[in-house]
């Protein structure tokens, strides 16, 4: 099951993301998303949970929960092609 998490503080790590859920059961990948001109995390990551119940019970128990000053925001991910598009890139 893959995992958003959003709102997260720029100084959260991959590593961070993964203890975070480990709680809640066995995390197969954890990952910051950065900017890739600049290194810089965007302030949102994805957790991929081998076991769904797992997932789900994490999800249910992190949504909103204050991480470093800021509540963060986790739910289910969507694919990419499900996401809206933004407009052109200049």
């Amino acid at each position: 099951m893959k995992i958003y998490i959003g709102n997260l503080s720029y100084g959260v790590t991959d590593s961070d993301l993964e203890k975070l859920f480990t709680e809640f059961g066995t995390v197969s990948e954890s990952k910051i998303i950065t900017d890739r001109d600049t290194g810089r995390s965007k302030g949102f990551g994805f957790v991929e949970m081998a076991n769904q119940s797992e997932g789900e019970e994490a999800i249910k128990q992190l949504d909103g929960k204050e991480i470093d000053g800021r509540n963060i925001k986790v739910n289910v991910a969507r694919p990419k092609e499900d996401r809206p598009r933004r407009g052109p890139r200049y």
